[in-house]
């Protein structure tokens, strides 16, 4: 894989931010600090910001202080000129990295043709974008139907399940994010449901998490049959013939990134089928290259009927989305309407940044590149910090990896989040970028990282670590 595409030349990040400010300059007034530069524009940013923009997920006086000018490849820097190795890959969606040339060529290319076309249109960049995603499904997909994210690409798969089945309720996993939608948030498993449970028809169970186990298990063995017999009971108890699906992460990810042991995907399989339920793979955030796969479901060995996806797609280039759909799904709307539709279901733009984010995944091998960063540089790296009296576990797959903290590894007692907060604090002055969830820090690079970026990296959180356990 070419490393062009990886890190940025010294004349590249100053060539990318001046073409920033040039094009600010040149929007005059409106542009914001349009006569500052350097410190002083970021700070102008970040005040203009905090001031005039409602961010989601947050006390609106307790946002943070961080602005980004450009990027290239695995880094970000600001208009001071401040670089950062970036471990979250934004929304742990940039997967291609910043600024690849090849996607900004085909939306440029897309921009002089046409920038909208309705989605009853028949349009060469929807067709090709459609027709490379399923290139990379499994054998018996046939169609894929557009959103506009991940949220509304599980909103609508619950809809076919339920059109489909003429069933009502979706089980769907505790520790679990599937957006914030209407259903897709009641859907969800963690603490954002509760303030947002205004949709019908929703069950949670817990799904395999051996490190904190709900089963009182002691092996992954354990844990798998334990996790299955809990679902299957719990379908026993709603009603079969009330369950329209199953909707789950292949490997949950904002919920801790918890690699299913073996047979799990595999287990649920046979229940939804056991009883005539859709099973739904969310590859929201784990598809598309991740976890060293084009998608995590085919490490298990197992295929779904409907698989939900977006992020990675063209790594939020422009926001796209969309579900997989099975043949035996989609000829069920031959002849009956499917009533739903999104204004910009493949929008062109989109269109043409998938096609190129695709094809640049494949020519330059990025899923290999992430396979094997994952499985020759993260993973021995971050396997090396179990040493440290802060380290729980470590868990992961290609660049999709968790390191669960704890104040005491015998009780397991979480970590505070204040402490995690001087971690990552450590981390960003040391030009480190990381996210941060209750007790997990998530090492979630983008797939073009380099080996010497990941190593990079993974020593400045190892410093940060061996600092807060001294305290």
């Amino acid at each position: 894989m070419s490393t062009t595409i990886s890190s940025a030349t010294a004349s590249e990040k100053k060539a990318s931010t001046q073409r920033l400010v040039g094009w600010e300059e040149d929007c005059g007034a409106a542009a914001v600090g349009h006569d500052l530069t350097g410190a002083d524009l970021d700070a102008a940013v970040i005040e203009a910001d905090h001031s005039r923009v409602f961010h989601s997920w947050s006390a609106q006086n307790h946002l943070p202080s961080f602005s980004v000018a450009s990027g290239f490849g695995a880094r970000l820097w600001d208009y001071a000129g401040n670089s950062w190795i970036d471990f979250s890959s934004q929304l742990i969606n940039v997967n291609i990295g910043y600024q690849h040339p090849r996607v900004i060529e085909a939306i440029h290319k897309q921009l002089e043709a046409i920038t909208m076309v309705a989605p009853s249109t028949s349009n060469k960049q929807r067709a090709e974008a459609a027709g490379m995603i399923l290139e990379h499904a499994p054998a018996g997909f046939e169609k894929v139907f557009f959103t506009n994210a991940g949220a509304d690409a599980n909103e609508n798969a619950m809809r076919l399940a339920r059109l489909v089945t003429g069933r009502d309720k979706i089980i769907s996993r505790y520790r679990s994010y599937h957006g914030n939608t209407g259903a897709a948030i009641v859907a969800t498993g963690d603490w954002r449901r509760i303030p947002n449970e205004y949709a019908r028809g929703h069950v949670h169970v817990f799904g395999p998490y051996l490190y904190r186990s709900e089963f009182w298990a002691t092996t992954p063995e354990e844990e798998c049959a334990r996790a299955l017999q809990h679902l299957e009971h719990t379908i026993i108890a709603e009603g079969p013939e009330t369950i329209a699906g199953i909707l789950l992460e292949s490997v949950p990810g904002t919920a801790g990134i918890m690699v299913p042991p073996p047979g799990y995907l595999a287990g649920v399989r046979k229940i939804a089928d056991k009883y005539g339920i859709v099973m739904i793979a969310d590859e929201v955030m784990a598809g598309f290259g991740r976890t060293g796969s084009w998608f995590a479901f085919q490490k298990q060995d197992v295929v779904p009927d409907l698989i939900t996806f977006a992020k990675g797609v063209n790594s939020g280039y422009v926001p796209a989305g969309g579900v997989i759909i099975s043949s035996r799904i989609a000829h069920f709307f031959d002849e009956t309407v499917f009533p739903g539709g999104l204004t910009y279901s493949g929008h062109p733009l989109a269109m043409a940044a998938i096609v190129a984010t695709i094809t640049a995944m494949e020519d330059e091998g990025i899923v290999e590149n992430a396979d094997q960063i994952g499985e020759k540089v993260l993973g021995p790296a971050l396997g090396a910090l179990s040493d440290n009296p802060l380290v729980g576990e470590v868990r992961g797959t290609g660049v999709f990896w968790a390191v669960e903290l704890v104040a005491d590894k015998e009780t397991r007692e979480p970590l505070a989040a204040s402490r995690l907060a001087s971690i990552s604090k450590r981390c960003e002055e040391r030009g480190l970028i990381l996210p941060v969830h209750d007790n997990r820090i998530h090492v979630v690079p983008p797939c073009v990282i380099t080996a010497e970026e990941a190593s990079q990296g993974i020593e400045i959180l190892a410093g940060a670590l061996s600092e807060e356990a001294e305290r």
